[in-house]
């Protein structure tokens, strides 16, 4: 169908709901709106969906959210009756109709007979992956668009291990998903006559406890708090989402006396009135937290995403200034501080493992091997760390002990089996105690990496294509990536080129070798001086992200060539 005949179908449909109505009257005339949510389908993955809240077959409300749903419903109808009746968890973040669409997709399921155990309030991403593991649930539902601006939502599949969906299941649920024909049709049940039926259960302080006692279990030495960390400030913003539900909490029960939250962040509000993007890896989103920082002398400054699972920081410069961290930075301080006390008391498994994506920072491998703790890369997307984490398990052959993502995701303990920014919270706070201990920054702590294993420096860069055809242009750019493949960057030769699409790994010499990792869209140029090239398209957002990581003996030579190496690649892309 065109976009006028699904504008059309919608147009006719007399029950819409009113608010999608009005929405839809004050499209009228703005053709490229109209394109925008007519033309196409949600893209429905094995994360789920994500885009902007508003009517039409390709935007987010109630009936995408209720055949995404009904999808999943449909699948569990094929389980048998008790692996169903497990039912699902249901979680929701601070956005608008976050708790529609979340009491929505409750009502989808129980015209399924499949119950349903949604929180009362909203809570974090990573509490919803641990309800699906502590209620023994068989799926799990977070309704949430991450750290995106305020005009979007999402809709997010959880499995049984408390992961994201696997990927056969999850093309299951999407079959299911595309194969419905009228998503005005989808059944739903009143959710007073759910309850009366045992099919709609509503949870939350019971599972907040349990889920307090596994982050405060993350502490590694849990007297470096009470004899440092008790004295130390600190500034904690939840960037108006669902880190002030439990990360107040955590902080409290970990032994941080001292702390502060950014009160005007502190409150749950979809428009996120005081940053433009809700995100800590935008510099611009501690901007309150640094005032309040100086104000009060605070040792650290932390934030996490509206849903709570990325976790940024700020650490206190020399001249009392705050530099922010990058992702890649506070995944290896806390690295190696968990390695290096885990050594000192004996604790160090022989099997150890951390598992990383193969776009963050080699400096964590480095730490790995002088711990000689194996190192495990996997495609972007804490999926695969989660699947990394349930293979040990069934093989007995390693103990996790750390996963990170380099866009500010990171797990210490998976009793959660995504990313967790309050296990991370709390474990930054006490490396930065453990720092303190010794007259030293965070800031500090990362210096004495540099020295020790070299100068790491990593940036992500990313070009935006939205519109009907985004995908078609970025699909384009990389197949065009693909055919005129560069022989060096800045002068520097290219040594191998992975290609995940065809699992591929091509060598100067041209000679080859099968990559192991699942097929994905991604191209790795590994250069003759150490410095590594990634570009895929963002599995999330209309963009393609370009990543690079260098490294060198000194601070300024590792900044120089990642310039170098930025602005070579912006003329290969552009060419």
């Amino acid at each position: 169908m065109t976009w006028q005949e699904n504008y059309q179908v919608w147009q006719d449909y007399q029950q819409l709901d009113p608010a999608l109505a009005q929405q839809l009257a004050e499209m009228a005339g703005d053709q490229e709106a109209l394109e925008n949510a007519f033309t196409k389908p949600m893209a429905f993955g094995t994360a789920g969906m994500r885009g902007l809240i508003g009517p039409g077959i390709g935007q987010m409300n109630l009936y995408t959210v209720g055949a995404a749903a009904e999808g999943l419903a449909r699948f569990m109808d094929t389980l048998d009756d008790a692996t169903k009746q497990r039912g699902v968890a249901i979680s929701f973040d601070s956005r608008y109709q976050s708790r529609e669409f979340a009491h929505h997709s409750a009502q989808v399921l129980g015209a399924h007979g499949i119950p349903s155990y949604v929180f009362d309030d909203i809570r974090p991403t990573p509490e919803l992956s641990f309800a699906v593991r502590h209620l023994h649930t068989y799926a799990g539902i977070m309704i949430t668009a991450s750290h995106n601006p305020k005009q979007y939502n999402g809709f997010k599949i959880y499995g049984p291990d408390g992961g994201q969906m696997p990927p056969i299941e999850a093309d299951k649920i999407t079959e299911y998903v595309r194969g419905i024909e009228n998503m005005f049709t989808v059944a739903t049940v009143a959710e007073p006559k759910l309850r009366q039926q045992g099919l709609v259960h509503i949870v939350g302080e019971d599972l907040d406890e349990d889920y307090l006692a596994g982050v405060k279990a993350v502490s590694v030495n849990p007297k470096l708090i009470d004899e440092v960390g008790k004295d130390m400030t600190l500034i904690y913003t939840p960037l108006h989402g669902t880190g002030r539900v439990i990360g107040y909490r955590a902080l409290k029960d970990a032994g941080y006396d001292h702390f502060t939250m950014v009160k005007e962040q502190a409150i749950a509000d979809p428009e996120f009135p005081t940053v433009e993007h809700p995100n800590p890896e935008f510099p611009e989103a501690f901007n309150m937290a640094i005032k309040l920082g100086k104000q009060e002398g605070a040792d650290l400054l932390v934030a996490t995403d509206p849903d709570a699972d990325r976790l940024g920081a700020a650490v206190r410069m020399p001249n009392g200034d705050y530099q922010l961290m990058t992702g890649n930075q506070i995944a290896s301080v806390l690295l190696n501080y968990i390695l290096k006390a885990k050594q000192d008391t004996g604790q160090l498994p022989a099997d150890g493992m951390v598992v990383k994506s193969i776009v963050s920072t080699e400096l964590a491998t480095k730490i790995a091997e002088h711990y000689d703790v194996k190192m495990t890369n996997v495609l972007t997307g804490f999926k695969y760390i989660a699947e990394q984490i349930k293979l040990a398990e069934e093989n007995h052959d390693h103990t996790f002990l750390f996963g990170f993502e380099e866009s500010f995701g990171y797990l210490i303990n998976p009793f959660v089996r995504d990313k967790d920014a309050i296990q991370s919270t709390i474990l930054l706070a006490e490396v930065a105690a453990y720092y303190k201990q010794q007259g030293l920054t965070l800031y500090d702590g990362i210096q004495q990496l540099y020295k020790e294993y070299g100068y790491f420096k990593e940036k992500t860069t990313a070009k935006e294509f939205g519109g009907v055809d985004g995908a078609d242009k970025m699909a384009a750019i990389m197949k065009s990536l693909r055919e005129n493949r560069p022989t060096e960057f800045a002068g520097v030769n290219v040594e191998t080129v992975d290609d995940y699409q065809t699992q591929v790994a091509t060598h100067a010499d041209g000679t080859t070798e099968k990559l192991t990792l699942p097929s994905s869209n991604v191209l790795k140029y590994w250069l003759s001086d150490g410095t590594w090239i990634a570009v895929r398209p963002s599995g999330t957002e209309p963009k393609i992200k370009f990543y690079i990581g260098t490294n060198a003996q000194t601070e300024d030579e590792a900044t120089t060539k990642l310039n170098q190496f930025e602005t070579a690649l912006s003329d290969w892309v552009k060419d």
